[in-house]
């Protein structure tokens, strides 16, 4: 069996410390490098000095890769060059789908190669992309991923993968202890990992909106916003405290060269995925239509360089307080 050589493709927030924990792992097993792309190529440079090879078509990295690595995310466009100010959303499904076709539009052999998908993208994507590639020979393997930036860095993501048995055997040395911690195994079925993912997001979120609440409670009746962090992480644990710790540090509305740790936009997609299925299976989810509004509420008001929990911000408002607390970038 000849050995693997990987490629990866998507440097954003969480993509760039996934590669580079990848391509420390490659190096340190005298592996070839990685092989990158992006649509911002520049964005891999801390890649590149530590021995990765950036690739500027992402067909030539298909090509070269026997195992292929995405990454992607919703970005902002202009409408057109003479709106520049009006911009429409191209989702990370759009981009996903938009990279299968390319790969596919050249004559490039596909025969015995996998994609692993990390994205957030809907169930029947994941299908679309299962069988376009599967008719070319090769496997898809959808495997979103659950942790902010810093657990990327930290390589302790956790992977809801679902794929044949044969290419998650092959992507096990890949991930585990490299850049994730644990691997949920979904069975063969691609959309159900993209199902718990969007699943597990209702947690997230759900979670984000209610200590939003509860903070401008603490702070509108006195009890004071650091109080009810110290109780949050003493009764619930540091996961929901780093919650927390984003809307009282300002880190909900971080400066405009700060990329969000998970985006208000990205945010906003999981949140209609996710009550759109609700009701195509007659079901509510009445605390993540309240997160959607108030997300909805803060890019209204704030922009985009905002973070998922940015709801803080709109649950300020609606209770007369300022959208920007003492800690966020408009009192700096």
């Amino acid at each position: 069996m000849q050995p693997e050589t990987i490629g990866w493709y998507g440097l954003g927030s969480m993509g760039i410390k996934m590669a580079l924990n990848l391509q420390r792992h490659l190096s340190a097993q005298g592996m070839a490098p990685l092989r990158y792309s992006n649509r911002t190529l520049s964005k891999g440079e801390e890649l590149q000095k530590i021995g990765a090879i950036p690739e500027s078509e992402f067909q030539e990295l298909v090509s070269r890769s026997s195992i292929i690595f995405t990454m992607v995310g919703a970005r902002l466009v202009p409408k057109s060059t003479r709106e520049i100010a009006h911009v429409r959303q191209i989702t990370d499904d759009q981009v996903l789908e938009k990279l299968v076709a390319e790969a596919l539009q050249k004559d490039i052999n596909m025969q015995g190669k996998i994609w692993i998908d990390t994205s957030t993208v809907h169930p029947e994507t994941c299908y679309r992309c299962f069988t376009k590639l599967t008719e070319r020979g090769s496997t898809f393997v959808a495997s979103p991923v659950f942790g902010a930036s810093p657990v990327a860095a930290e390589g302790k993501l956790i992977f809801a993968i679902a794929g044949t048995a044969s290419a998650i055997k092959r992507l096990r040395p890949f991930i585990i202890d490299v850049v994730g911690r644990k691997m949920i195994e979904m069975g063969e079925d691609v959309r159900k990992s993209s199902l718990l993912k969007i699943s597990g997001n209702i947690f997230v979120l759900g979670f984000q909106e209610l200590i939003a609440e509860a903070q401008v409670f603490a702070e509108k009746s006195e009890l004071g916003t650091a109080q009810m962090e110290e109780f949050i992480g003493s009764m619930f644990g540091p996961v929901l405290q780093s919650y927390s710790k984003r809307m009282t540090s300002g880190a909900y509305a971080p400066p405009l060269d700060v990329t969000p740790g998970f985006s208000a936009a990205l945010a906003t997609k999981d949140c209609k995925h996710a009550l759109s299925m609700a009701q195509n299976n007659g079901t509510r989810l009445k605390t993540l239509e309240a997160a959607l509004g108030h997300l909805t509420a803060a890019r209204e008001y704030a922009g985009e360089s905002l973070d998922s929990s940015s709801m803080y911000g709109a649950v300020r408002m609606e209770a007369n307080l300022p959208f920007w607390s003492e800690n966020s970038r408009q009192s700096n």
